[in-house]
């Protein structure tokens, strides 16, 4: 005989993403790809890595995006799977659990008395009535969904605590799917970007880390002041930069930023990450060949133009090195020279290049590059320059983080009460017997057995203390 639900036929997807099997396998899946995220540099991190890879190894690490592997397609479709998976496990198993939060079970069973062991039952004197209405007020002091029936020799009274147990699974299950929603969150439309301030300089744009694109913040960043330590090796032990935070001009915030202590303002938080040293003052000297002892002396900045002596054009200095190449020919900076006819020309110019023509003799008139008499008619000389540091910020803004704070303090909630609470029944039940009353308790849990037999323990001396007086 045909069983009333055998020709109907349960949806196989359904089926899939209820399973708690898919569940374990999403999770295997997630930690395999966490670890390989942690393995392989991400980002800015992977240019070292991806250098020492093959062309063939390369392109199917960046066409797999295991370079930026938290923001690509394949792992944003794994934390979906995984939320579709939850909330199709939740649908599936919570009418179940709110049956059991509503139930109402019957007072008057006699099962649960059987075997009870002799200490959980005791007699009193008085009549069946004032008893139960003296016990019945007892129980509704500690306990919930209380509920008696009267019969002619007996009387049962329930009451249960703990029903909320059953729903901590479920508040987990929600606390995940907002982690889930918040990193997605924060993934579309969160803020990744760095900046780089010279010190007692401000500014108002930043650059995507992605994209390298400029991005504009409404308010402005000053780093007041910028300080490193070093250990005697050299390595360095500490830096700090003193920030300021204005908003049309008027400083609303300030404070130091150090590494693992970042500033948040405006809701985009700023991580110390790094920092350098960048020219702040350069002298050069330009002589004009053939016209004697004619020079000039300028002090430029950075990507500064400057017009030449004969108004022919302009030069900026568009590099500088501290320490030129591997041959340790001292500071040397890059002309650029923008005439107003014919080609730019770039050129090294040396702070000391008599000691660069004892180290390697012939080498302005090998390589033009580094001669600095390559545009004539003018030589350059580098006389000096001041640098200054830098600080390097990263900029993040996360609108998802509110929702995974929420989440972990969700979590903590569902946890407690998933492992540390328990639906607990407690049944009384009163016996005329003769001239005495026999009085049982009894009950059940759905955990924790332990802490139910020293509930029951407990319940069964303060009813007997209770009703002591009672006859």
């Amino acid at each position: 005989m045909q069983k009333p639900d055998a020709g109907k036929s349960e949806n196989p997807v359904w089926n899939l993403f209820k399973s708690v099997k898919l569940t374990i396998v999403i999770l295997i899946i997630l930690a395999i790809a966490s670890i390989a995220g942690t393995l392989i540099p991400q980002q800015e991190g992977a240019i070292g890595f991806a250098r020492k890879l093959s062309p063939g190894v390369l392109r199917i690490f960046d066409g797999m995006g295991l370079f930026d592997m938290y923001h690509a397609l394949w792992f944003r479709l794994i934390i979906a799977v995984l939320a579709l998976n939850l909330i199709i496990c939740t649908i599936d198993r919570f009418p179940t659990a709110w049956k059991r939060l509503k139930a109402q079970p019957r007072p008057d069973r006699s099962k649960p008395f059987e075997n009870l062991p002799p200490e959980r039952t005791f007699t009193v004197k008085g009549s069946m009535t004032s008893v139960a209405e003296r016990l019945k007020v007892f129980m509704k002091a500690r306990y919930k969904n209380i509920s008696d029936k009267r019969e002619e020799k007996e009387y049962f009274l329930y009451g249960d605590k703990g029903r909320y147990s059953h729903m901590g699974v479920y508040i987990v299950h929600l606390s995940v799917l907002l982690i889930l929603m918040g990193s997605i969150i924060g993934s579309f439309f969160g803020l990744e970007a760095f900046v780089n301030i010279a010190e007692g300089e401000s500014v108002d744009t930043i650059r995507l880390r992605k994209s390298n694109n400029p991005y504009k913040i409404p308010f402005q960043v000053l780093c007041k002041k910028f300080t490193v330590d070093f250990y005697d090796n050299g390595a360095p032990k500490e830096f700090r930069s003193d920030l300021q935070f204005l908003v049309d001009g008027k400083v609303v915030k300030e404070g130091p930023l150090i590494v693992n202590h970042p500033i948040t303002f405006q809701g985009i938080t700023f991580y110390q990450s790094t920092y350098g040293k960048m020219p702040d003052r350069i002298q050069l000297k330009i002589a004009r060949q053939g016209s004697g002892s004619e020079t000039n002396e300028v002090v430029v900045s950075m990507r500064k133009a400057i017009p030449l002596p004969g108004k022919e054009g302009q030069f900026e200095v568009a590099d500088i090195k501290d320490n030129f190449m591997r041959w340790g020919l001292g500071p040397a900076v890059l002309i650029r020279v923008h005439p107003s006819q014919g080609e730019e020309k770039a050129f090294w110019v040396f702070q000391q290049p008599e000691m660069v023509k004892k180290k390697l003799p012939g080498i302005f008139e090998k390589y033009p590059k580094l001669n600095p008499a390559s545009y004539p008619p003018y030589v350059f000389f580098l006389e000096e320059f001041e640098s200054k540091y830098y600080t390097g910020l990263q900029a993040n803004r996360d609108p998802g983080v509110f929702l995974v704070w929420i989440a972990c303090f969700l979590m903590v909630v569902g946890f407690f009460v998933a492992f540390f609470t328990s639906h607990r029944h407690f049944r009384v039940r009163i016996q005329s017997k003769k001239d005495r009353l026999k009085i049982s308790i009894a009950g059940n849990t759905s955990k924790n057995e332990v802490g139910l037999e020293r509930d029951l323990d407990q319940l069964t001396g303060q009813l007997r203390d209770h009703l002591a007086d009672e006859g």
